[in-house]
């Protein structure tokens, strides 16, 4: 009987329609959206790889080598599981036009590239026309950018080390290359024999060499990857199949997408406390309905069971809504967004994302509407007649507590459940727990302040406005959790990005080097240093040799289940040999081996990275280099700084162990600025075959792949400041009663429509400093924590940033204020004031 009396209540009260429910609708719409659109993009882009896995790889599987070609033996035994093969080099060079020197990452491949996809041309013409040799002279495309700055047209003329080519179109789509992953220079596409003689991939040099396989349709993968490495035991090959075509890619969509969701998640409880204020709201607006009800008999149940379900219906419309515009979004979107994304992307309907964003709506609005609406049972019906707003304090009875505390934990799992990380999850929990309560403590703490501010202020408005924030009624509390928390996330993103790029370039000019010089010869070393000695511009020049290879075992144990995920056991690793120790580096643990030592093989590890995978002196590492294992025992522990952008290695072995090997030289060489060009010019044509990668292009590059992170996570923190903005608006529109009655008392004692308004506004502007400024402090602390033990880097606070979200703040507040506070000004004194009589 209770429960048919409570729908019969709530359909009445429905009828109305949302009024009242326009904050609530759109702050839960928001955050749904926000959610349902991050988690369909996730999908499509994931969709779209294993799709289309076979043509970003270039085959069905791919096996890679490092500074080798395959030997007959192992080119042998990959053509006889295959039933076509496709053979691609790849490296970096100086593409030159007369004095003009630009680097360039170039694929060298072969008549059968490529297996699968298509390249496109402009002017369109199929690939091996374009790359063919004419009067002996091969055929080169490149991409559109390097040609712009090399000033080339088609038809003209280019040269990589010694030879010349001919440009014979733009490059405008390559099938493989997300599969490429990151490259320091745009791409020029060649044939392999195009390279004879060069000099570009003698012995030594730096180049990776791919082998695609083209598979009969049933055949099993980890069966013929496991055949292989049994066929091949010691040749240090690295496998990569359709199934997962880039992993790099793969790896940055996922770390990314759950980024997003908690930045989203965020935002859905910045939207929460809009539906908290909006629902309390509602219900004081309800105070005289709930009265007349407990005067007839109505139970406590009877009528929290109907505003219930009255929410409830209203926050189905807001969930559904968000639904509909992040699912929907998306696929109108598609299209657009798919000339955007650096991969294929598979838009459709997917029903998992907007599974998690309806879990993640219910659950917000669930537990930020419980505490008010429970709090409504602690009115009496003779207090409700009395004043509207009284007897509303109070916590909740401890069933609703406990159901609190439930739905809480509910939500954090399900975000560990969908982000897939469980400690990104429970930091962000934490960190937004922490953030609302310092919020909180904050507006009381400014409340505080006020009143004991208010008998200093000399002029009346400001006094008015003092007293406004420290009143039982202010909306300090309202005003600073909803602007503070969105304004928190933007200044935390704003603050990770701006240390990231200072990381990079902030401090590199002063102590980074001019240029890297790759592929240096053995025989080349002695006369290229001494040339650069003999140039006054030249202030430093440090070389090593450089080998690459593969950390494949930790004592007996492949290196991928020692370390999983840590970086010096993913692919391939810079290694030197030295016999003096170089004076910049130092030993911190273990003994230094002796001069000449060509006894069995010793390793020297990185410190730091030994520390973090685990390692001590003695472990015996198993290291594959150029197809030959080498197996070596650490006998000491480097100290290397990686952020001087100079010559560092994490492994570096005695000189016995692999001098005699097939390798080059590197350099690092520290210039005078308007020298460098021409430093570059000069050497690359002395020595062709040697490559120049200035330090500032390298930087520009990495630059630019944090921005595009950055951008992406601006846009999520956007969604966050959107719900706070909204909240703002609907926070200002329950104060409107407040505010027209005070502009009513205000006229008549005498105040002028523009003193009243200088008074409403200072207190925006007061509140909105005082959100900003919290959120600033929040803000400097989550991106600290994130700078120190995520990226394990030093933290200085971007000003610019830090001021722009003080500007913000009170920008924002003024803006969501200044329109109820025109409306008040409007309303005739003796409308208001015969309404409280």
């Amino acid at each position: 009987m209770s429960l048919s009396t409570s729908l019969r209540l709530a359909r009445a009260e429905l009828k109305g329609g949302a009024r009242g429910f326009y904050v609530f609708l759109i702050c839960l719409a928001l955050g749904v959206a926000a959610i349902a659109a991050i988690g369909t993009i996730r999908e499509a882009l994931e969709r779209g790889l294993a799709d289309n896995g076979a043509v970003l790889l270039g085959g069905n599987a791919q096996v890679s080598l490092t500074y080798r070609f395959a030997s007959p033996e192992e080119r042998a035994a990959l053509e006889a599981r295959a039933t076509r093969l496709s053979e691609i080099a790849d490296f970096r060079s100086l593409a030159a036009v007369g004095d003009l020197r630009v680097l360039t990452q170039v694929k060298a491949v072969d008549t059968a590239y490529p297996l699968t996809g298509a390249v496109t041309l402009e002017p369109d013409m199929p690939l091996d026309e374009a790359l063919e040799a004419r009067s002996g002279t091969y055929g080169a495309v490149m991409d559109p950018q390097l040609i712009a700055r090399l000033g080339l047209e088609v038809g003209q003329s280019f040269s990589l080390g010694e030879a010349s080519f001919t440009l014979r179109a733009a490059l405008t789509g390559e099938p493989d290359n997300v599969a490429s992953g990151f490259s320091f220079g745009p791409r020029t596409l060649l044939y392999r024999s195009a390279l004879d003689g060069s000099g570009l991939l003698s012995s030594g040099t730096l180049f990776d060499s791919s082998y695609r396989l083209e598979l009969p349709a049933d055949t099993d993968l980890d069966a013929l990857e496991a055949d292989l490495r049994a066929a091949l035991p010691d040749s240090g090959i690295r496998w990569t199949d359709a199934r997962n075509a880039a992993p790099q890619a793969s790896a940055f969509i996922e770390r990314l997408a759950a980024f997003l969701v908690l930045v989203g998640f965020s935002g859905l409880a910045m939207g929460g406390i809009g539906v908290s204020i909006a629902v309390g709201a509602y219900l004081a607006r309800k105070t005289r309905v709930i009265a007349t009800l407990r005067s007839i008999g109505a139970s406590r149940t009877t009528i929290l069971t109907s505003y219930a379900v009255q929410i409830a219906v209203m926050a189905l419309l807001g969930i559904g809504l968000g639904l509909l515009l992040g699912g929907g979004g998306p696929l109108l979107l598609g299209p657009w967004l798919s000339t955007l994304l650096p991969v294929p992307a598979s838009f459709a309907f997917y029903p998992g994302p907007l599974i998690e964003a309806a879990l993640y709506g219910t659950l917000t609005a669930a537990i930020f509407t419980i505490w008010p609406l429970a709090r409504s049972e602690n009115v009496r019906a003779a207090t409700l007649f009395r004043e509207s707003e009284a007897g509303t304090g109070g916590l909740p009875r401890w069933p609703y507590l406990i159901l609190l505390i439930a739905l809480s934990a509910a939500l954090v799992g399900a975000a560990v459940w969908f982000s897939g990380s469980v400690t990104l999850t429970l930091y962000t929990s934490f960190g937004l727990a922490a953030a609302l309560a310092v919020l909180a403590l904050a507006a009381l703490g400014l409340r505080v302040l006020a009143r004991r501010l208010r008998p200093l202020a000399k002029h009346p408005m400001r006094r008015l406005a003092l007293a406004s924030i420290g009143g039982a009624r202010s909306d300090a509390l309202t005003t600073v959790l909803s602007l503070g928390l969105g304004l928190a996330v933007l200044s935390t993103v704003g603050q990770i990005d701006g240390n990231l790029r200072r990381a990079i370039t902030g401090d590199l000019p002063e102590i980074a080097p001019s240029f890297f010089f790759i592929d240096v010869q053995k025989d080349q070393i002695g006369p290229f240093e001494a040339k650069l000695k003999d140039n006054p511009a030249v202030s430093r020049i440090e070389t090593a040799p450089m080998l690459r290879g593969i950390l494949s075992k930790i004592n007996g144990i492949p290196a991928t289940e020692v370390a999983p995920g840590h970086w010096v056991v993913e692919g391939d690793r810079g290694i030197t040999y030295y016999d003096e120790l170089p004076e910049n580096w130092s030993i911190v643990e273990g003994e230094h081996w002796p001069l000449g030592a060509n006894g069995p093989p010793q390793i020297s590890f990185a410190a730091e990275e030994a520390e973090e995978i685990g390692l001590k002196i003695g472990d015996v590492l198993t290291l594959n280099i150029l197809g030959r294992p080498i197996v070596a025992p650490i006998t000491s522990l480097r100290d290397v700084d990686f952020s001087t952008a100079g010559i560092g290695f994490v492994m570096a072995l005695n000189p016995g162990a692999v001098a005699g090997a097939p390798h080059s030289f590197i350099a690092t060489v520290y210039a005078a600025p308007e020298a460098e060009a021409a430093i570059l010019r000069d050497m690359s044509r002395t020595y062709p075959n040697i490559t120049g990668v200035p330090v500032g292009e390298a930087i520009a590059r990495v630059s630019e792949v944090l921005g595009a992170l950055a951008g992406a996570t601006r846009w999520g923190a956007a969604a966050a400041i959107l719900a706070g903005f909204v909240v703002l608006i609907g926070a200002a529109g329950t104060g409107a009663p407040a505010r027209s009655r005070e502009a009513a008392i205000l006229k008549s004692l005498g105040a002028t429509r523009a003193q009243i308004l200088r008074s409403f506004l200072l207190r925006a502007g007061l509140l909105g400093a005082a959100a900003a400024i919290v959120a600033l402090a929040a803000g400097l602390t989550g991106a600290w924590a994130v700078n120190h033990f995520v990226f394990d880097s030093d933290f200085a606070v971007i000003w610019p940033s830090a001021f722009t979200i003080l500007a913000c703040g009170i920008l924002a507040n003024l803006i969501a204020n200044i329109g109820f506070s025109l409306r008040a000004l409007r309303t005739k004194p003796a409308q208001i004031l015969r309404g409280d009589g």
